[in-house]
């Protein structure tokens, strides 16, 4: 039943009895609101009241104006809509304060609107309202609780949105605290931990993550992960991250996003991890390492040790390879493949030739000349390291196997 129904019934009702019926009606709201509110009280015993300037409780303003103003609109010609008073927004936000839903807010006005319907009946009956009329006050009194969870919804939303902004404000200063490179502060850590409620671990590892789209949804990692979106490649900080299954919670909250960890580190290491995070997402970037997945950094130990280091590893090849210059493209990789094998098992022809595929007769021949090339070079410690180095380096470029 709309408002203008309720109105229509009750413009049937003598307008004498009506203007009556309001002023006994709003003669009881200060006794009514202080009834319901006792009511409340002892229906919700570890409910905690805000109290106004003057100490009166908010709750029993907001019944009292909610009571007036229902009666003026009831009685009123105009056929505006219900007015509902701002501090059943403010009851919203403090539900979010105490960090309770909006569910026993909403039962609390059911219990209101139920009393305040009892006694309204009462006086009804007393003055002879016709029962058409009382059961639209009925059908008002459930828009009236619409309104006020409306009201409260919204004061609930704004500081929620507040709160999450707050948070997120306080957690970014926490990460660069966190992530300086000299260390931050203990005791200015522990501060802007607490103030978050985020537990100070004694381990971390920082992530690095590549946004699969500039709206991708952020990750669902859980509230102990200090993840920060805001930053071009967003970064989270993991606690005790050698916790038994957490490597798999980040690993499935993490899903079609490329990034990588880094090593686990003491507190006061952090940036330490977060450069080998950044230097393995480098080469993800670059196409040197697996795209689409959240890597560990210790696993790809190799490449973060000769990938980076192009300029030196270049002129290393040039000199240690100067040997190849003079054979033809195939001849020189295959003589290349064959000698990484050979460095890597120091093993006989047999070996090499399982791990290439060939057969034995073709490594002998290989390594024939492969001793022809570099002579006695080839025999020396130093020299036999840095060609490892160098085909190894080939190798994870992708450019020793074609």
């Amino acid at each position: 039943m709309t408002q203008a129904t309720v109105r229509s019934v009750w413009e049937e009702v003598p307008p004498s009895r009506m203007r009556e019926f309001s002023a006994r009606a709003q003669e009881e709201v200060p006794l009514l609101a202080q009834d319901i509110l006792e009511a409340i009280r002892r229906e919700y015993p570890g409910l905690s009241l805000a109290e106004d300037e003057s100490g009166e409780p908010l709750a029993l303003v907001g019944i009292r104006r909610a009571l007036e103003h229902f009666l003026e609109h009831l009685t009123a010609e105009s056929g505006a809509p219900l007015a509902y008073p701002r501090v059943f927004r403010e009851f919203g936000r403090g539900e979010v304060l105490q960090g309770r839903s909006l569910d026993s807010l909403q039962a609390i006005y059911r219990l209101g609107v139920r009393l305040a319907w009892r006694r309204l009946a009462e006086l009804g009956t007393e003055m002879r309202i016709p029962p058409p009329a009382m059961y639209a006050l009925v059908e008002s009194g459930f828009e009236l609780i619409d309104g006020m969870v409306e009201e409260s919804i919204r004061g609930y939303a704004e500081a929620a949105a507040h709160r999450a902004g707050e948070r997120l404000r306080l957690q970014r200063r926490l990460l660069d605290l966190l992530l300086a490179k000299e260390g931050g502060d203990r005791s200015a850590i522990e501060d802007r931990a607490a103030r978050i409620g985020w537990q100070v671990p004694r381990q971390v590892a920082v992530a690095v993550l590549v946004r699969p789209a500039r709206e991708a949804v952020p990750p669902a990692v859980g509230g102990d992960v200090l993840l920060d979106m805001e930053c071009e490649r967003p970064r989270m900080v993991v606690p005790e991250p050698d916790a038994a299954g957490r490597w798999e919670l980040l690993r499935r909250a993490t899903a079609g996003w490329s990034g990588a960890i880094g090593p686990s580190v003491p507190l006061s290491e952090a940036s330490k991890s977060l450069y080998w995070a950044q230097a393995t997402v480098d080469l993800v970037e670059r196409g040197l390492l697996p795209a689409g997945e959240l890597l560990r950094c210790t696993a790809h130990t190799e490449a973060l040790v000769l990938l980076p280091p192009e300029e030196l590893i270049g002129d290393l090849g040039r000199r240690r390879l100067a040997p190849l210059r003079h054979c033809g493209p195939t001849q020189g990789r295959r003589l290349a493949q064959t000698l990484l094998a050979w460095l890597e098992t120091r093993g006989g022809a047999p070996e090499v030739a399982q791990r290439l595929g060939v057969h034995p007769q073709t490594v002998r021949y290989r390594l024939r000349q492969i001793r022809e090339l570099w002579g006695g070079e080839i025999d020396d410690p130093d020299s036999r390291f840095e060609l490892e180095l160098v085909l190894r380096t080939m190798r994870l470029r992708g450019e020793l196997f074609g």
